[in-house]
């Protein structure tokens, strides 16, 4: 499994295409990366059957869709910094059967990814469990990364949130509390550091803050009231631009008071109108200006002209 192991060696490099962090402090220019969500191996079966709290026993469709997703991000020119895949990396929770051969699968898939293009993986409920544990927090980052981190790419401070402890943290609250500790003393260095600020704060999660408005009423979709609040609240303060999110399937969101949030669909299966898709979110020193694509328009077509437009500036 070496050949396949580099991929991932790539995801928790945090150089980041060989640059230091600390030359990857310094804005540079526009740049672009790729965000998608919910690959989740097995579930397109499970959900026509009405079976979804089962594993799934097929996945040669998610395998077949993350193939032209791995193609058509391949396709683009320039190249995208990174390219980010914001959890449900597969349909089996932990200890349940097909799990290992759906993340063998994905990692086959992953690994033709371009070798200048690095990944950067999100953890979902579906790879750590509704309610997580220690044991299958540890045994996610032992296959695909740490569960929370920062990095910088141009200029540019990305947050990735372990959402599945926001939601459900009772068999593990010391985690929660470590994550929370970390998240304040990241955000703290942002709005007091005298040094070099970031252009741009992006968060990275599952569990959408929101689906459509702060105040909506809690759902299996999105984070608590409470629990949501707090965090908007905090990402505001330290000027959080954006956070993008999978987890619902569908595409949503919205810009409420200088606040992003971003609600990717996903790769695999679609629980609205949507299509099979990723999005191209393109950095400026004043804006993230993101879209989404479907994977067959994205190979075919690149991203639209005006996106490109942005990246010459």
């Amino acid at each position: 499994m070496a050949e396949t192991q580099d991929i991932f060696l790539r995801a928790q490099n945090r150089t980041f295409g060989g640059l230091s962090e600390d030359l990857e402090r310094e804005w540079t220019g526009p740049f672009y990366f790729i965000q998608a969500a919910d690959p989740q191996l097995g579930l397109m079966k499970a959900w026509r059957e009405g079976d979804c709290d089962g594993g799934g026993d097929e996945w040669a469709e998610e395998v077949e869709l993350t193939k032209r997703a791995v193609e058509a991000t391949n396709r683009l020119r320039p190249r995208p910094r990174f390219m980010v895949l914001c959890g449900d990396l597969v349909h089996a929770m932990p200890g349940t059967p097909f799990r290992e051969d759906q993340e063998r699968d994905l990692k086959m898939v992953l690994k033709d990814t371009d070798p200048s293009i690095p990944l950067v993986f999100v953890s979902g409920n579906h790879d750590l469990g509704n309610t997580p544990t220690p044991a299958t927090v540890e045994q996610y980052c032992r296959a695909w990364g740490d569960d929370y981190f920062s990095f910088w790419v141009g200029g540019v401070l990305f947050l990735v949130l372990n959402s599945q402890l926001y939601f459900d943290s009772s068999a593990c609250p010391q985690l929660r509390e470590a994550q929370e500790s970390w998240l304040d003393t990241q955000l703290s260095k942002v709005s007091s550091s005298s040094s070099l600020k970031p252009k741009h704060v992006v968060v990275f999660q599952h569990i959408p803050l929101y689906i459509s408005k702060p105040d909506e009423e809690d759902d299996y979709f999105n984070l608590q009231r409470e629990v949501r609040q707090k965090l908007i609240h905090r990402f505001k303060e330290a000027g959080v631009t954006a956070v993008f999110s999978g987890h619902y399937h569908r595409n949503a969101g919205g810009l409420h008071d200088g606040l992003d949030v971003v609600v990717s669909s996903a790769i695999g299966c679609q629980l609205g109108h949507d299509v099979h898709g990723v999005r191209v979110a393109v950095v400026t020193a004043e804006r993230v200006v993101h879209r989404y694509y479907s994977l067959e328009r994205l190979r075919t077509e690149g991203m639209d002209e005006d996106q490109r437009t942005l990246l010459r500036a």
